[in-house]
């Protein structure tokens, strides 16, 4: 028995907005910032670890959120949730008066992902797995089992999914050698952030090819003639056959969309990602057709697996872009991952931030060993900054993520970092109110 006696809950910000990293059309000076989650238990040697991202201001209403919903944590058995992870993640969204607040979507939807995935930080190391390989070692039924399946049966069945898992069980053992082997693909942001001067443009992307990566992302939605320059010469720099894509952060109309990307069309574009609203289905359909062949990518702020799942039946994405902790955890990631694999459609986690490229190498993971079994159009993004603060930080050798090997989420961050970034008396915000 694993009892969880306490949870806490920090306000952790990085002040990214100094340099103009994880700048773009609609976030111009973001801090890349966690509420962060530390699960204690009866055991005092073991405690999970979890967050949800931010961008710096509010992140203290996700925490206090993530409050709110204690007492369906604290005094839990461990086993008494993940026997039943699905009940449990449908008590987190359905609670009775929280519910109100969202449901499924919101603050409280980021407060559910950072409970959530604490809670598989802390199963992972007790069972001395990584997340990825705690998933891949389930039955069918079992993973199936992770998913509250409200809502869903119109697009996928329970037996649909067991039946896709288990035509790919024979062969999750080859699929897992390979990735130990040669990687999972990321694609680098860190190169097109668009605060960048041409020159650090340049300067980045030229350091990026000599490190190995082949998949690139610019941002753009500004001024279609900066985007237009800014783009094309990175296009020169990675020659013809190398991908690119271009991120718009939600900025344009819909008629404004198709336009603006009319100008790009000669660029070999993989896709537009963020096109519009994140919400408009309807309206990402349409610029899907009228902008082919450039593909529509979206998914970083589609907040729960009904978004998804519309998405998909109305043919409005080529490209689906999971966030750890837009949607409410792991359990809704592996359903929206199911739903992808049945309609065909690639996942391609949206990472960066702080954090969130150490947990989506393990969506990735799962994605290609247990549910999906392809890699064919499919990339992970990365962004250079951050890793260091993380006990497990990713791995990326030649422009691929390596397997995580040590138990957990890859979540947990040290001690020393938590001291420097928590807001607003850790070391790094005293020294800048001081100055």
């Amino acid at each position: 028995m694993t009892v969880i006696t306490a949870m806490h809950v920090l306000d952790v910000r990085a002040p990214t907005s100094r340099t103009l990293a994880g700048s773009d059309a609609v976030h111009s000076d973001p801090d890349y910032s966690v509420a962060y989650v530390v699960l204690a238990t009866d055991d005092p040697t073991l405690r999970g670890h979890g967050f949800t991202f931010t961008l710096g201001r509010g992140t203290e209403v996700v925490g206090a959120a993530i409050r709110a919903l204690e007492h369906l944590v604290v005094g839990r058995d461990l086993d008494s949730i993940t026997a039943q992870f699905g009940q449990w993640h449908r008590e987190l969204t359905n609670e009775s008066q929280l519910r109100w607040l969202g449901p499924d979507k919101g603050v409280i939807h980021l407060a559910v992902a950072a409970i959530v995935n604490s809670v598989w930080d802390l199963w992972a190391k007790r069972e001395g797995k990584p997340v990825w390989q705690l998933v891949a070692d389930m039955s069918s039924q079992q993973i199936v089992d992770l998913v509250d399946w409200r809502y869903l049966s119109d697009a996928l069945t329970k037996q649909e999914a067991v039946a896709l898992l288990d035509d790919l069980m024979p062969t999750r053992d080859a699929r897992r050698a390979q990735l130990e082997r040669d990687g999972y693909p990321a694609y680098i942001t860190s190169a097109g952030w668009l605060g960048y001067s041409d020159e650090k443009v340049r300067r980045l992307v030229g350091e990026s090819l000599d490190s190995g990566f082949t998949r690139f992302k610019a941002k753009v939605g500004i001024s279609v003639d900066d985007d237009l320059r800014r783009v094309s010469f990175m296009r020169e720099l990675l020659g013809e056959d190398r991908p690119l894509m271009v991120d718009a952060n939600q900025v344009w109309d819909v008629d404004q969309a198709i336009e603006w990307m009319s100008h790009f069309q000669d660029l070999g574009l993989q896709w537009i990602e963020e096109p519009t609203s994140p919400d408009d289905v309807l309206g990402h359909a349409t610029i899907r057709r009228a902008v082919a062949p450039i593909g529509v990518a979206t998914g970083e702020h589609a907040m729960n697996k009904v978004l998804f799942k519309q998405l998909f039946q109305a043919d409005a994405i080529d490209f689906a872009q999971v966030d750890a902790c837009r949607l409410g955890g792991l359990n809704e990631v592996i359903a929206v991952l199911l739903m992808a694999a049945k309609f065909g459609v690639p996942v391609c986690p949206h990472a960066g931030g702080l954090g969130l490229c150490e947990y989506v190498q393990h969506i990735s993971a799962i994605d290609f060993i247990v549910v999906s079994g392809q890699l064919d159009g499919r990339s992970t993004e990365f962004a250079d900054h951050l890793h260091e603060h993380f006990v497990d930080p990713v791995r990326v050798v030649g422009g691929n993520y390596q397997l995580p090997s040590l138990p957990g989420y890859s979540a947990e961050m040290h001690p020393d970092s938590l001291a420097q970034l928590a807001f607003p008396h850790g070391t790094t915000w005293v020294e800048t109110h001081e100055c």
